[in-house]
């Protein structure tokens, strides 16, 4: 074990956990750094190690003694610790005056201090009690294996599932907001009717029930703080991103019922929509599902962009994109056809909810149809079909299948992000450590872009920006700004020469890194015109 604590503190630390050792027989091995004497006095034995090799390894009241007996006792009122340690560390001989006033370096000292220990007794007394150990009979020691996949997701689920009821935040304070939200909805629209005009008024109430239960952002900052802790428990091999993902899941699914459930029947029966069970369970799992999928998002951003509010705002950005394309705002057909109706009305969710909702409380209706030249009685197939333009060749249940499809999706998307970042983030940091281990913007833009003006004012502007910028995007961006100026031919000349010759540094890797990406930059910009001017 490795102690960074104040004095105190390490005091404290240090003698509980050596009553603990008495109590259980236990051997406690530990590095403590810089301890006081009240805490050196706490230990039995001492081992005292330079460059691998053992200087002193014995009783710890015995070592002042041992230093003394070879020429280097302990000055008075002198920690013995920070006494030993500076004897025995050599890293700093040549910027220290050693060997003056006939001083032994600290080289010099390190060699008579093991020498000494090799030839006492305590050294002796040690080899003998090893090779007792080894000369004793028994069973060989099973090598420990880390805990069942089974086993790992049990305890994060039951970890994860304490802390979201711990935290008021996470859930509770959210299952307040949406009681309220749903009990305005419910007085607002209470006893909605059948009449013509309640057509209107549903479309309305629904839209509203969406915009409420789709901003379900506000356990980002606790999805940051779970990401914070399994970052430093998945580099400790404590468990696998698999089981982090499951234990996850699955402990937030009774808080999410709970959340839609409760505000769901608020609503649903203070509007008077179909009072059966069976459509306000599907109207009760629909809203499950919706805050299932828009959590699974906000992990998969919390993934990538670990900062609060960066990743509010990029979720916040993802989830009204999906909205406007979910054809609550706009009838599909009336939708643009590039971008927000391909792709975007198809693969946002937002599609498939107000469709369902739709279906769960429409679907075998009637209602008196006041519009001029047609029948008396409109059915609720007939006001799906051709008013919402709603696609009616399949059941409310096959969008229910979809949503939770989505969701399992949005899972693997997650965890393909959490493998992909342990995968890339080593490479990414290769390459910018590589060569001379990371230039400046500036200079990357005095390699391409020597003497023009606009040059400077662009990597002026992009230095600017990169002053909050970190790893990975500082360093695509350098790239970017770097080839989006004009190519310097002296250094085109320079990096041509070095490709013959079998030498690339960074400068050369970074041009044709970024020159590649100047190539995809263009290839998508003249595609995405392409589908401007020419729509599907």
């Amino acid at each position: 074990m490795s102690l960074l604590l104040d004095s105190a503190a390490s005091y404290h630390v240090m003698n509980r956990i050596i009553k603990l050792a008495h109590c259980d027989g236990r051997t406690v091995i530990s590095s403590i750094h810089q301890p006081s004497i009240e805490v050196f006095e706490l230990f039995q034995n001492l081992c005292l190690l330079s460059s691998g090799r053992t200087v002193y390894f014995g009783p710890a009241s015995q070592a002042e003694q041992f230093f003394a007996s070879n020429g280097f006792p302990c000055p008075t009122l002198r920690n013995p610790t920070d006494y030993y340690l500076r004897t025995i560390n050599k890293d700093f001989d040549m910027d220290l005056e050693q060997g003056l006033d006939g001083k032994p370096s600290n080289e010099e000292a390190i060699q008579i201090l093991i020498n000494s220990y090799k030839s006492s007794g305590t050294s002796k007394q040690l080899e003998l009690n090893v090779t007792e150990i080894c000369n004793q009979k028994g069973e060989a020691l099973k090598k420990g294996n880390q805990a069942s996949f089974i086993t790992q997701c049990l305890i994060l689920t039951r970890r994860s599932f304490v802390n979201m009821y711990r935290d008021l935040g996470y859930y509770w304070l959210r299952l307040g907001i949406y009681v309220g939200l749903c009990l305005c909805l419910g007085t607002i629209y209470h006893a909605i009717g059948s009449a013509f005009d309640s057509i209107q008024s549903i479309h309305a109430h629904v839209c509203r029930i969406i915009l409420n239960f789709h901003g379900n952002i506000g356990g980002f900052p606790s999805f940051v703080e779970d990401m914070k802790i399994f970052r430093r428990e998945r580099l400790n091999g404590h468990y696998g991103v698999a089981a982090f993902v499951v234990g996850n899941t699955f402990s937030s699914i009774p808080y999410l019922l709970m959340n839609s459930v409760i505000p769901g029947a608020i609503v649903f029966f203070l509007v008077g929509l179909q009072q059966t069970f069976d459509h306000f369970a599907y109207f009760a799992l629909v809203l499950f599902v919706t805050l299932l999928l828009v959590e699974s998002l906000m992990m998969i951003v919390a993934s990538i962009v670990p900062d609060f509010l960066m990743g509010v705002i990029t979720g916040s950005g993802i989830l009204g994109v999906m909205l406007l394309a979910g054809g609550l705002f706009r009838k599909p057909h009336d939708l643009p056809t590039f971008f927000w109706r391909y792709p975007m009305y198809h693969i946002g969710f937002h599609k498939y909810v107000s469709q369902g909702i739709y279906k769960n409380e429409f679907e075998g209706l009637t209602f008196p149809n006041n519009q001029a030249g047609g029948s008396f009685i409109i059915t609720g197939e007939e006001i799906l079909k051709n008013i919402w333009e709603m696609e009616m060749s399949y059941s409310k249940w096959v969008d229910l299948a979809i949503l939770f499809g989505m969701v399992i999706l949005y899972r693997l998307m997650f965890f393909g992000m959490i493998e992909a970042r342990e995968k890339v983030a080593p490479i990414i940091k290769f390459f910018m450590n590589c060569g001379d281990g990371g230039r400046r913007m500036s200079r990357s833009a005095a390699w391409f872009g020597r003497g023009s003006s606009a040059c400077g004012t662009l990597a002026r502007l992009v230095e600017t920006w990169l002053g909050g910028a970190r790893g990975s995007w500082r360093w695509l961006v350098e790239v970017y700004a770097a080839v989006a100026l004009p190519v310097d031919q002296q250094h085109w000349r320079s990096a041509t020469a070095k490709v013959r010759t079998g030498v690339a540094d960074q400068t050369f890797c970074r041009y044709w890194a970024g020159l590649l990406l100047e190539v995809a930059w263009v290839s998508i910009w003249v595609s995405a015109r392409y589908l401007v001017f020419n729509p599907l």
